[in-house]
């Protein structure tokens, strides 16, 4: 378990990656701690409940074939044999193969939606956030999206070796991306929808697995504020 006090600064950036404002959160909104192990619980409850289950060996009462003896027990300087079915064949048997069975199980909501709010705070402290002034595009094109995910700069890289080095910048474009917007936005989502690594989703659909999935959360003003929101009034709702 992990503490977060104090107040998180996060830079806000226009589209050319500068810096124009600084906004204040209050790690509170979201809990305060860090639970690494409930985080890791929650994810793998996603998991199991996206598994078909669907799996069927046969195992040797269900091989067709014969059941005879392959020869007789002693006289014939082999190892001793039965069934052409058993699973030291090929062909036969599966021994204690996997049959089809239901994964999906549920933790309680509570816990589910404490692991939510740690994941988005984790983002916060860790500096995986990035916050724009304004996420509006001219049009849901996927070059416009393109080009606001390449003109943000999230650190650099060391490219080559000995007197060949450089340094190399990298952008959102280098990344896997969620982004956030205060509600379905149709135009975002088709703008996004064909880049690799990059996912639309309405802040209020978040969840802890989607948030750790990717690296990198890219939250507007507009779908900050629906964040904090959301959060404020389950804390409310909880205090009275």
């Amino acid at each position: 378990m992990r503490e977060v006090t104090g107040i998180l600064r996060v830079p806000v950036l226009d589209r050319q990656g500068q810096a124009v404002d600084t906004v204040e959160i209050d790690p509170a909104l979201f809990g305060g701690k860090i639970n690494r192990q409930l985080m890791h619980d929650v994810v793998l409850m996603y998991l199991a409940n996206q598994r078909a289950g669907t799996h069927h060996t046969l195992r040797r009462g269900e091989v067709a074939g014969s059941t005879r003896k392959l020869f007789r027990q002693k006289g014939t300087g082999y190892a001793r044999v039965g069934s052409i079915r058993t699973n030291k064949r090929r062909g036969g048997g599966t021994a204690k193969g996997p049959k089809p069975r239901d994964y999906e199980y549920h933790l309680p909501k509570k816990a589910v939606r404490a692991a939510t709010r740690m994941a988005i705070l984790s983002k916060f402290v860790d500096e995986e956030v990035v916050l724009l002034d304004d996420l509006s595009l001219p049009a849901p094109k996927t070059r416009e999206m393109a080009a606001l995910l390449q003109g943000i700069t999230i650190g650099t890289r060391t490219v080559g070796e000995g007197e060949q080095a450089r340094e190399q910048r990298l952008t959102l474009r280098d990344t896997t991306v969620l982004i956030g917007t205060p509600q379905l936005d149709h135009m975002i989502y088709r703008a996004a929808r064909n880049l690799p690594g990059v996912r639309v989703l309405p802040v209020a659909e978040f969840n802890c697995y989607t948030v750790l999935r990717y690296k990198r959360l890219l939250l507007s003003r507009a779908a900050l504020q629906a964040l904090l929101q959301k959060y404020q009034a389950e804390r409310a709702a909880v205090t009275t």
